[in-house]
């Protein structure tokens, strides 16, 4: 029963669509609109099972809620995932634009995994509750992946500021899991601030241009969370960070643009308790939903959308230096900040 569900957190709707005549088969998780309507975006997947789709639903949409509160957005939080067929087209899309549209605005998408900026012009044939959409240069909104880099490269300097005492990247190890458009934007955002990289990818294409262009030396796609480096940073997909995995990790910083990294409420305090500073991944990766939020809401340019996500550096430094003061867990200290935010 959804309501027993392990990741259901008190979400004010959960909605499964589907549409005979394109193949859409969709779920739309709206955990809270306490803030603003449901912002955030939909993933298109190959899930293994109908019920890792809704939990991903489910758990990236809370995700969402603290994200966009920590973010200090006028908006709450929502998912969407579409369970993967063999190719998207255009009259898919169209059918999932409807079914965001039967909404009346309670939810609001843009890209995630597998979802592109021109995916969203086609959603938008079919309703208005849509961001990420092409923009001029200046203007903010368009693909979040180069945003969302950039607030991750600013929390990983505060984490390396605050764990390493060190104000720059130079000579600096980062091992980067998943070369995306965020991972292969934050990759090079890294080595030309000086950092050393080691990379992983499932597309051999882009770990090549990583090591070609970049200087990185190549692990595999699971080895890389053992590497010894000064920071992790996950960059695929998420709960990478489990109990057998945290015991192998060589690395005193986590730090990447994953959602959902802890693959459970425990998994926290394993990272804390091996003396490993953990970056928040709602707080770190924040930027993306920044720059769509600007778009969607009309506030603002690029310039100040930049400004927004240059809180993210010293939001995290707060964040760790209250764990450090009541010898909380960074995850625990976040999501209590975000559950007053949200009136949880």
């Amino acid at each position: 029963m959804l309501f027993d569900a392990p990741d259901f957190d008190a979400h004010e709707g959960v909605h499964w669509f589907a549409d005979r005549a394109t193949g859409l088969r969709a779920i739309i998780a709206v955990h809270s609109t306490h803030l603003g309507p449901a912002a955030g975006g939909c993933r298109f997947w190959d899930y293994a099972s109908d019920g890792a789709a809704l939990t991903d639903a489910l758990r990236l949409s809370r995700g969402m809620s603290y994200k966009n509160a920590m973010a200090g957005l006028p908006l709450g939080g929502g998912k969407a995932v579409i369970l993967k067929r063999e190719h998207k087209d255009d009259a898919l899309l169209e059918a999932f634009g409807s079914a965001i549209e039967s909404l009346s605005g309670k939810y609001v998408t843009a890209e995630d995994v597998g979802m592109t900026d021109h995916d969203m012009t086609v959603i938008a044939r079919k309703t208005r509750h849509v961001s990420g959409l092409p923009v001029s240069a200046a203007a903010a909104g368009g693909n979040p992946g180069p945003s969302t880099a950039e607030g991750v490269f600013l929390g990983i300097r505060a984490a390396i500021r605050h764990k390493l005492s060190r104000d720059n990247f130079n000579g600096v190890h980062v091992a980067i899991q998943g070369l995306g458009s965020v991972g292969m934007a934050l990759a090079e955002r890294l080595h030309a601030a000086g950092a050393k990289l080691t990379v992983a990818d499932i597309h051999p294409d882009r770990t090549a241009r990583a090591a070609r262009d970049l200087g990185a030396d190549v692990a595999d796609i699971r080895a890389i969370l053992a590497t010894t480096a000064d920071v992790l940073s996950p960059c695929a997909l998420g709960a990478v960070l489990d109990e057998a995995s945290i015991a192998a990790l060589n690395v005193p910083i986590v730090a990447g643009a994953a959602n959902n990294q802890l693959a459970t409420p425990a998994d926290g305090a394993r990272v804390q308790a091996r003396g490993i500073l953990y970056a928040p991944d709602y707080v770190i990766n924040a930027g993306g939903i920044i720059n769509v939020a600007a778009e969607y809401l009309g506030a603002g340019d690029a310039a100040s959308v930049t400004a927004a996500i240059a809180k993210i550096e010293p939001r995290l430094a707060d964040i760790f230096a209250t764990a450090d003061a009541d010898g909380r867990s960074t995850d625990v200290v976040a999501d209590a900040m975000a559950r007053t935010l949200i009136g949880r």
